[in-house]
Order: structure tokens, then C-alpha cells, then sequence
């Protein structure tokens, strides 16, 4: 019988072990380091006798009990097996984001039933830990308070869903303190408090797992009547800006967008930055970090509707530089990391980056069936 490594495969130290971890259809397994070198004997088809002789330097015995270890974990695939074909069809499709994205997407799979790392006899067991604060707060930064007074929510909702676009195209007029206030208060404040058994917890207009609200709003002001261009964290309780940091240009936030010119046109940015321990203490499977990711876009959908209630461009991007980011933000980058950025400002009205609609040449040039 003819075997080869799984092309989805990820090794890594876990609590001092190394872990040979397949995906999607093997189990993460505790062995000696040497089995790495063991792996790279069966890059292609081999059987485990053309692998010892490769590996003549190791005993006999001591490849043929590694060869089955790795078998019965996964990550060595028969020729021909249902398992290898699989294992071939997923490196397929996931190759453009390989091997970080597929091994995220399947190790996560499942672990509410998983049982964790075949170690034979240890039990891995996550810590617990003490509930964090509810809120994110700078006690000994400059405030600036903002007005309680709400602008304008009342637009039609369909309106609302239908006129939402992302703007590329932004006029140099500011944003009125009191629309970014409204803004802020309506995507990110409490609506209301409630009893999670373990103490109280607070509700938004976009849903949140557990309601744990993990994610914090800070604030690059560009182009905002009566703030200074710099970087803010917005305390949602007390509804007022921190300074974090002095200064922001449009060259500088362009550079932390990745390069993307329209964002430094923008009146300003919000990052949305996961407080992870707060997501954490609660939920210990790692799936839960896929709920952090879409808690980010709950809250950027919301975001982008309501600025367009307000009469603003709203626009988001995944594409930044995570750690200059987090610096300007006064963020860690380790329990407290930036996820998402938003934006907005006023929308141009003769944009020159927004799509044109599609013709029916275009149509023709496009497969819409299987």
C-alpha cells in the first residue's frame, strides 16, 4: 500500500507537545518531533518500505510506528482512498489562501463535539479566568464629550437599504460633530442592559454572540467639525472621544489602509478592535473566533446603514496594516487587535470610482449557470 502526507496538514507546538494536525479528516495528535521527518519521506506515493529507506538513519521499527501513528491520525492518506481524494480536492480549491486560511476554516469545524489533542492519556483543559470589564475605558485621557442631541434618523427604511452603497468618492466638506455623534451613539452605544447569570451585559442594535460585545469602536478623525484630526476611542458608556493618539493625515491614512488612496479622502475611520478575553472567558472553543469576525461585520452592516440614514458615504475595508494600526490606536495587538475598518464622509455627487452598471454585453462575457 502506496501512502502520502495530506496536503492539508498544519504541525505546531501546543503546551510543550509537538501536534500533528490534519484537516478536515484526521485528528490533532501529540508525537515525538521526529515524525515532521518522518512526513517529508512521503511527500509523493510511497510505501513505508521506500520511506524507511530514505530514513535509514532511524530504526526500522521506530518508522514503522510512526508510519501507523500518522496513518491512523490522518496524515498519511492511502492511494486511492476516499480520504485522499478529498484531501486532493480541498488543497484544490483552497489554494489561493493556503495554507492559513483552509487550516482556520477546518480545524474549526466541529470542536463543539471535538474533544481536542489525542495525547493518549493528557487532557488539554483551557484556563478560566476572571469576567473582564464590560467596557473599554482611558480614565486618564483627554475627553471630549459628545452632544446628546440625535440628528436626523427618520429616512425611510427602504430608502435606507436601497441607497446603501460603498463610496470611494468623498467631498472635502466636514462631518458635523453632532451626525458623528448619532452615528456612534446608534452602531455602537447600549440600547439596554440584561442578566447573563453571571453578571450584567448590554444589547446593541446588531446582534452579538452571548451579547459580549467584544468589539471596541476607536475613532481616525480626518475631517470632523470640532475634533482634532487624531486617533479617539469612543467610550459607548459615557459617550465621549479619548485621545489615544495626536494627528492624523490623508497621506497617513491612506498608508494604514494598505495603500488605498480614496481612504484618505474619507471625513474619518473607526476600527473595529476585538477585546478577545471578553469573547473568551465565556466561550473556550476556538470556533468562537469566527463569531468574533462576524460580530464585525454585524456591527459594519449597521454602520453602513445608518450613516446613510444620516446623508453620509459609508465605506469598509478588510485591506490594513494591522500593527501600525493598532500602535496608532494604542492598541496591544495581542488581547486587543484590529479586526475591521469603516469610514465615511460626505458622498460626492459626480464620483468618478463608482461602478457603471452592467450592459447586456456585459452579461454575455459573464457564466451565470453551473
Amino acid at each position: 500500500m502506496r501512502l502520502r502526507r495530506s496536503r492539508c496538514l498544519t504541525c505546531y507546538w501546543h503546551q510543550g507537545m509537538f501536534v500533528v494536525h490534519p484537516y478536515p479528516h484526521g485528528t490533532p495528535t501529540s508525537l515525538h518531533p521526529v515524525a515532521a521527518e518522518i512526513l517529508s519521506a512521503f511527500e509523493d506515493w510511497s510505501t513505508p518500505d521506500e520511506a524507511a529507506k530514505l530514513l535509514d538513519h532511524l530504526a526500522p521499527e521506530t518508522v514503522a510506528e510512526a508510519v501507523s501513528a500518522l496513518a491512523d491520525a490522518g496524515a498519511l492518506l492511502a492511494e486511492d482512498s476516499p480520504s485522499a481524494a478529498r484531501d486532493q480536492d480541498i488543497a484544490r480549491h483552497w489554494s489561493a489562501w493556503s495554507p492559513e486560511a483552509p487550516f482556520f476554516h477546518y480545524a474549526t469545524q466541529n470542536d463543539y463535539v471535538d474533544s481536542g489533542i489525542n495525547t493518549g492519556d493528557t487532557s488539554i483543559t483551557r484556563p478560566t479566568a476572571a469576567m473582564p470589564p464590560l467596557f473599554t475605558g482611558y480614565p486618564d485621557a483627554e475627553r471630549l464629550l459628545l452632544p446628546r442631541r440625535r440628528a436626523d434618523l427618520s429616512t425611510a427604511y427602504d430608502k435606507v437599504l436601497y441607497d446603501r452603497r460603498t463610496h470611494r468618492d468623498f467631498t472635502s466638506a466636514p462631518v458635523s460633530l453632532d451626525t458623528l455623534a448619532t452615528l456612534l451613539s446608534t452602531v455602537f452605544g447600549p440600547v439596554h442592559f440584561i442578566d447573563s447569570g453571571h453578571g450584567a451585559v448590554f444589547r446593541r442594535t446588531s446582534p452579538s454572540g452571548g451579547s459580549r460585545q467584544e468589539l471596541d469602536a476607536y475613532l481616525g478623525a480626518l475631517n470632523v467639525a470640532g475634533v482634532a484630526p487624531g486617533w479617539y476611542h469612543y467610550n459607548s458608556l459615557q459617550h465621549c472621544l479619548e485621545l489615544r493618539s495626536e494627528g492624523l493625515t490623508h497621506d497617513e491614512a491612506a498608508h494604514l489602509c494598505a495603500g488605498q488612496d480614496w481612504a484618505g479622502n474619507v471625513a474619518f475611520l473607526v476600527v473595529l478592535a476585538a477585546r478577545l478575553e471578553r469573547l473568551s472567558v465565556k466561550y473556550s472553543t476556538p470556533r468562537c473566533y469566527r463569531v468574533c469576525l462576524l460580530n464585525a461585520g454585524h456591527l459594519g452592516q449597521t454602520f453602513a446603514l445608518t450613516a446613510t440614514a444620516l446623508g453620509l458615504g459609508p465605506a469598509q475595508t478588510g485591506a490594513f496594516v494591522d500593527t501600525l494600526l493598532a500602535e496608532r490606536c494604542t492598541l496591544d495587538n495581542t488581547g486587543h487587535t484590529p479586526l475591521y475598518v469603516l469610514a465615511a464622509g460626505h458622498p460626492h455627487p459626480e464620483p468618478d470610482q463608482a461602478p457603471q452598471a452592467a450592459t447586456l454585453g456585459t452579461f454575455t462575457q459573464t457564466p451565470l449557470h453551473t
